[in-house]
């Protein structure tokens, strides 16, 4: 996840006057017809506001996320309400030069970027930025500060995730789904409703239908049309993901039995690893085929085994940039990150990345455990941080990725590149442990377990969302649109029963962050396009999933002339700069796992398919 500057910018408003022209016959002023250049200057101003009140809000944000007290809570709501005044204003002005002409092609795409880039829009009336930014600092306060429960004692969240992961008796693991989902989602339920409200209001007083629909327009492309795109990603990856749970049912219901998890249908949720059910590698063990399974090692284990804390953990990620020629994090980044859990207080745990002043103070926010899945977290918010300083030349609206589903990709590509021979190059894995070329359907089900079972959840998310904002999915029917949404995608259902007394969606941190979620979707498929063109520019000629171009600088360089774009060109220029296309396209992610797909179908011979 993502946070800058100018992502949380606050306590400023907007004071652009109109320009003034002569007086009329009555003695009153009319106003003069806005001009091309009134618009320019219009921008230059904002963004210059927009720059120079980034630091100070970032830095309360970050100092709520790292110390959750109601003093801080205050504090961050105080800054969301300038914030959203800001971005409000600025959006109502940017919209009074909309059909100016004339108008050049930075001022035009920054004019849009003002309109259509606000997450949560509060309307003009009295008082409701500052009710809107409180409610949604309450939740998200609610959220960090959240506990389940393990054996009936209370288990924060950061421990929780991890438990789910190791658990695997059934009853311990509804336990903690159940009182996790009860304790964190429920609570918020009527300040959610209250949020959704209030930012509907706020985005039809900006010219959208709602919040969903102005998310939406911010891809260079309509509004539909985007959400067509998506759906068309989808489809096309859909029969590997349906390949991929008819082989974990199959392999539960051996486990576990039919009175547990039954032979057909959906998934009982809480059993694949995750407390969302997004990523299943966790139950890996569970899965593995005979021989093939074993790939001979764990990372965690190797890391551990190397005594390797958080520290050294993110120095190996950092040394994976530095390979490809970026240099090294500013000394500032070691001393102002948090790594692990403080001892003494409530912070949120939800890995984040951050660019608290545009320039060079990076940081990374996480509760670093020594495990495989914190050590690819760690490569992915790098990703985000190298992406951060590599644009940050770039004028305050273009301080960003070409769009969101960029900025999470990065990272992500980068960690597709843990392969055993980089493992072997940073002194990880011993070359003699090297898998051998028969246990490569094992390598790819453990990808596949984290990457296309993430895909479905990756489109729901926001699918909800939309679905909320425009009352498709009415507030009597939050908890019932959620679940049907999961089974439609993901084909998993909850442990226990589910009422409209419940809110489940709340116990994933991007619903009460207000994060939009599509972004991680669109990520998952586009690191594969990336990797593949990276592999494709360093004359890799193995099989795709092996491929590593750890020290390749030539790779690095037409990177980093990507990433130096910013958000000054729409996307597909900044996809064409690297891969020389300019169509997100699921095809390199199915060339990945074709072998994984081919053995799947041959396992999956006789069993009942889909849901």
């Amino acid at each position: 996840m993502i946070r800058t500057g100018i992502s949380m910018l606050a306590l400023a408003s907007l004071l652009a006057a109109a320009p003034l022209g002569a007086r009329d016959r009555d003695g009153e002023t009319a106003q003069a017809a806005p001009t091309a250049a009134d618009a320019k200057a219009f921008v230059a101003d904002a963004e210059a506001k927009l720059f120079a009140q980034g630091v100070v809000a970032s830095r309360a944000e970050w100092v709520y996320e790292t110390y959750i007290t109601p003093d801080t809570e205050t504090l961050t709501a105080r800054e969301g309400a300038a914030l959203t005044k800001l971005q409000v204003d600025l959006a109502l002005g940017a919209a009074k030069f909309a059909n100016v002409a004339g108008l050049d092609y930075d001022t035009s795409r920054k004019l849009g970027m003002l309109r259509n880039k606000i997450v949560l829009p509060a309307p003009v009336r009295a008082g409701a930025a500052d009710e809107l930014a409180a409610l949604s600092a309450k939740i998200t306060g609610m959220y960090g500060a959240g506990k389940g429960m393990l054996n009936g004692k209370p288990i924060n969240g950061s421990d929780i995730e991890a438990a789910m992961g190791e658990e695997r008796d059934p009853a311990r693991l509804k336990e903690m789904w159940v009182s996790w989902n009860d304790n964190v989602g429920a609570p918020m339920r009527p300040d959610y409703a209250k949020l959704v409200g209030i930012a509907n209001e706020g985005a039809k007083g900006l010219g959208y239908a709602d919040v969903g629909a102005m998310w939406r327009s911010g891809y260079d492309m309509d509004p539909d049309a985007f959400a067509a795109m998506t759906d068309k990603i989808w489809n096309d990856l859909k029969p590997l993901y349906v390949a991929l749970h008819t082989y974990v049912r199959h392999k539960l219901n051996q486990k576990y039995g039919d009175a547990v998890q039954a032979g057909k249908g959906p998934i009982r949720a809480d059993l694949l690893g995750n407390m969302w059910a997004q990523e299943w590698g966790n139950i890996y063990d569970i899965v593995a085929p005979p021989g093939s399974g074993s790939v001979g090692y764990d990372v965690g284990e190797l890391l551990k085994a190397k005594g390797y804390d958080s520290h050294k953990m993110v120095k190996a990620g950092e040394g994976f940039y530095s390979s490809l020629g970026f240099k090294e994090l500013p000394a500032s980044f070691w001393e102002r990150s948090q790594f692990v859990k403080p001892a003494d207080r409530e912070v949120v745990c939800h890995a984040s990345a951050w660019d608290i002043d545009n320039v060079d103070d990076l940081r990374i926010k996480m509760c670093i455990k020594v495990n495989a899945d914190d050590f690819v977290t760690i490569h992915h918010e790098l990703g985000h941080n190298y992406y951060q300083r590599a644009y940050n030349k770039q004028s305050a609206l273009y301080l960003d990725g070409a769009n969101d589903g960029f900025h999470e990709a990065i990272g992500d590509f980068i960690a597709l590149s843990i392969t055993p021979d980089y493992l072997v190059q940073i002194g990880l894995l011993d070359k003699s442990q090297v898998p051998s070329a028969d246990k490569d359907i094992g390598l790819l089900l453990r990808q596949a377990m984290d990457k296309v079972a993430f895909l479905p959840f990756g489109l729901l998310v926001d699918k909800w969302r939309w679905g909320v904002f425009s009352g498709q999915i009415p507030t009597n029917g939050y908890q019932a649109g959620w679940d049907k949404l999961r089974l439609q995608y993901q084909g998993i259902v909850p442990p226990v029963a589910r009422d409209e007394t419940r809110f489940d969606p709340g116990a994933k941190f991007h619903i009460p962050a207000t994060t939009p979620y599509t972004r991680y979707f669109l990520a998952r498929v586009l690191q594969f396009q990336f990797y593949k063109a990276a592999c494709d520019q360093a004359g890799w000629k193995g099989p795709l999933h092996r491929c590593s171009f750890y020290g390749n600088k030539e790779v690095g360089a037409k990177l980093d002339r990507m990433l130096q774009m910013g958000a000054s060109k729409p996307w597909p220029d900044a996809l064409q700069e690297f891969t020389g296309t300019r169509e997100i396209s699921g095809k390199a992610m199915a060339e990945y796992f074709a072998p994984l797909k081919k053995w799947l179908d041959q396992q999956n011979k006789g069993q009942p398919q889909g849901w």
